[in-house]
């Protein structure tokens, strides 16, 4: 015996209870997909049941679906699924009825008639707008077919073809091929038949979720305030009402036919921003980190919607100017081995007189923050004396845990400048050595002292030492040293130095 059960998804009841009870959780990952899970009603028979439920999203990945009783009172068996996520629409329409004749109502001499036309071909492009990044080559076939030409119907009138339709299809019925949402169809069996609760869970693409700062500084000093913002990207094609979010972060590899779900045991972190936990909480989860939204939201299909995680005053922000003076060109020297660049006298030569200005903060308790801060973009605002806010920056910072050193470019220095030249080269090839000189000239046009990091590249071979330096110098790491210079007002200062390579 097989029984036929239509599921429609639930959504928010008049009993509050009922509703946070069924309405349907979503884990996002900042990496362009989500897991969505929700309770699907079921009245189970002995023998094979057909079930299907009518509301998923559009980018579901059905190797990744679970059907289970979370209680594990019922052990369900799928003999058979099918996903269907092509949703009527007039294309699909056509395409049904290609080969045939049907009404279309068009406009002559100002009046509406209907005419007679046979479909010759439908131009219906099946999925083109629905595929997400697992599925480029699809979606490029795809789209050479619609720049092709394929993509435009032909339709047959009065014994003449014509691309284009005449004017708005008339369709004589909806056909057992059609469905109004994206269905999961099922044939499966259980151990003991009766009335439960499911549990749905599946892959989807077509979501994501990003975090997004703003630092606001004042007129003068180095304490900032940040707020961090969740802005959460709904483009699956299904609106969640009501649902219960939480975000991921973290790089978590993710395959095609990886499945994700399942149940997600957390162990919660006391947080030391006392502003978080009013919207977002977060917690520790395996190697990453979870989010959740204090309050049920309903993300609608195609909708943005933004919340805000964290907010912290008082924040000290050093600001740093840092000047790299060799303009070396990545594509110029593309492919490069460490014995070209030794050989090649004019490689590093070239000068680039821009001063990079840096924001450094402690992600630290001790300084305000103490939370892990996903990556996302950081603008920077600062004060006018007139008291509105002016736009000075943006960057992008990784995954960050507590107590991390976050270091952001915020653009160039306008009054600060460098100037780099070589003023010796010398290669003795008997000996398998050579020696490099350079002078850094440093001006400072502000009102105010400064200081400077100049760093430095070490890149002629992995044996190197500094022979000479006219000032004190740090060794970052094995091919990198840095100076910090010192500027008055107005002042110019140089710094030479003279590397000694050996192979």
């Amino acid at each position: 015996m097989v029984r036929r059960l239509v599921v429609m998804a639930l959504v928010a009841q008049a009993v509050p209870a009922i509703a946070a009870e069924n309405a349907p959780a979503l884990t996002i990952y900042n990496q362009d997909f989500a897991v969505v899970r929700e309770i699907v009603p079921l009245n189970l028979t002995s023998g094979i049941n057909e079930v299907s439920f009518a509301d998923t999203t559009a980018h579901l990945e059905p190797d990744s679906v679970i059907l289970r009783d979370p209680t594990r009172q019922h052990e369900l068996r799928i003999y058979e699924q099918n996903f269907r996520g092509d949703p009527i629409s007039e294309g699909l329409l056509l395409s049904i009825y290609e080969g045939k004749t049907i009404d279309f109502l068009t406009v002559r001499d100002q009046q509406q008639v209907i005419v007679p036309g046979r479909i010759v071909r439908s131009g219906y492009m099946p999925h083109y707008a629905a595929m997400n990044q697992y599925n480029r080559e699809y979606y490029q076939r795809q789209m050479q077919m619609s720049q092709g030409g394929q993509s435009q119907p032909i339709i047959e009138i009065d014994g003449k073809l014509r691309f284009g339709l005449p004017g708005t299809p008339l369709f004589p019925e909806l056909t057992d091929e059609t469905i109004l949402k994206p269905t999961l169809h099922w044939k499966l069996a259980t151990d003991q038949p009766g009335s439960f609760d499911a549990e749905l869970a599946y892959v989807t693409g077509g979501m994501r979720w990003d975090a997004d700062y703003n630092i606001v500084a004042p007129e003068k000093g180095d304490r900032v305030d940040l707020v961090g913002w969740v802005t959460m990207d709904n483009q699956s094609g299904r609106t969640f009402d009501n649902a219960h979010i939480k975000l991921i972060a973290g790089d978590v590899n993710k395959i095609q036919s990886q499945t994700v779900g399942g149940e997600m045991l957390l162990y919660s972190r006391a947080s030391n921003v006392s502003q978080l936990g009013q919207a977002v909480t977060e917690k520790s989860f395996d190697e990453y980190h979870m989010y959740t939204l204090a309050q049920a939201a309903t993300l609608r299909d195609r909708e943005t919607k933004q919340v805000e995680f964290v907010r912290a005053a008082g924040v000290r922000a050093d600001r740093l100017y840092v000047y790299d003076g060799a303009a070396i060109n990545p594509q110029q020297y593309s492919g490069w081995s460490a014995e070209n660049r030794r050989s090649q006298p004019d490689y590093g030569t070239q000068s680039n007189p821009k001063v990079w200005v840096m924001l450094e903060f402690e992600n630290s308790k001790a300084n305000g923050l103490g939370m892990p801060l996903p990556k996302g973009r950081l603008r920077f605002y600062r004060q006018d004396d007139d008291g509105r806010l002016e736009f000075t920056g943006e960057d992008l910072i990784d995954h960050t845990p507590r107590d991390e050193t976050i270091r952001v470019y915020t653009g160039n220095a306008f009054d600060i400048t460098g100037e780099r030249t070589r003023t010796n080269f010398e290669v003795d090839s008997k000996r398998d050595q050579l020696d490099e000189s350079f002078r850094i000239k440093l001006r400072n046009h502000k009102d105010e002292p400064v200081e400077v990091r100049v760093v430095e590249h070490l890149y002629r071979w992995s044996n190197w030492e500094i022979k000479k330096a006219s000032d004190d110098y740090v060794k970052n790491d094995s091919r990198t040293i840095e100076f910090r210079v010192s500027l008055k007002p107005d002042e110019e200062k140089a710094i030479t130095y003279t590397a000694h390579y050996w192979w």
